[in-house]
């Protein structure tokens, strides 16, 4: 531990891991802890954050899981409202929470395209504005949204690269309204890492995509828990606005 966080108050979405393995958010909640924050970890399934509040408390941190469903304005007040009572304000929000549609255009339905956007787009709208006024209080934040590689580059899963663009310009937009607060908000793309969410692609899909990228290794919820480890860092004071690619240099290649 290095103490880039001490004295932070963190709150990240998506928490807890959706099957056996590390997740993005599980990642970056624990390298939070590690780094001297406190951090609320929340998942729509309470039992998920609490096992990862459970590393975290195993490692001598401080934390605690709390329930939501960031969809829905009320929650993400909610989250904000626990991470302040319990520890007086906020400093962080990691914006993690995502969900894969592997569909194409013809085959994406009304109903699919709109429950991805609400989760992938609409909870970082949801979540980060109900995040301001308590950053606001504490003369300024960080905030961290996950998009992905898939949204900057031609692709098949129409939904989810659309959301993930949107992700991007949203950090854009935001970082310019919130900079005169002293708020950062910056993006973290990342690659074809391997989590629990990919698991079912299977044994060959994760070979290939290991061999794909210019270093040939396997990327884990650890890279991309430290990006955000930086972005949320007083090393990244002058950084806002920016998308952190964290792909193994992929997103340099030509496809296939």
């Amino acid at each position: 531990m290095s103490d880039r966080l001490r004295g932070k108050i963190a709150i990240v979405t998506g928490a807890g891991s959706r099957g056996p393995g590390l997740g993005n958010g599980k990642a970056a909640a624990i390298l939070f802890a590690r780094e001297g924050a406190r951090v609320l970890c929340v998942d729509q399934r309470k039992e998920r954050a609490e096992e990862t509040v459970g590393i975290i408390r195993g490692e001598g941190g401080e934390a605690t899981a709390f329930a939501a469903d960031v969809t829905r304005a009320a929650d993400c007040e909610g989250m904000v409202g626990e991470a302040s009572e319990r520890w007086g304000g906020l400093d962080i929000l990691h914006n993690n929470v995502g969900i894969e549609s592997r569909k194409d255009l013809v085959e994406t339905q009304e109903d699919e395209w709109d429950r991805v956007m609400g989760v992938d787009l609409k909870s970082m709208f949801l979540a980060t504005r109900a995040a301001v006024p308590a950053m606001d209080k504490r003369g300024g934040g960080a905030v961290i949204c996950v998009s992905s590689i898939a949204g900057m580059r031609g692709h098949g899963r129409t939904a989810y690269a659309a959301a993930k663009a949107g992700v991007i310009g949203f950090v854009r937009s935001v970082a310019v309204q919130l900079g005169p607060k002293g708020i950062r908000v910056n993006a973290i793309a990342p690659g074809t890492v391997w989590t629990p969410m990919v698991q079912d692609l299977g044994p060959e899909a994760r070979e290939r995509r290991r061999r794909a990228s210019p270093l040939g290794t396997e990327g884990t919820g650890w890279d991309i828990g430290w990006g955000a480890v930086y972005l949320a860092s007083d090393e990244a004071r002058w950084v806002t606005g920016q998308t952190l690619v964290i792909d193994a240099g992929l997103t340099v290649t030509t496809r296939g």
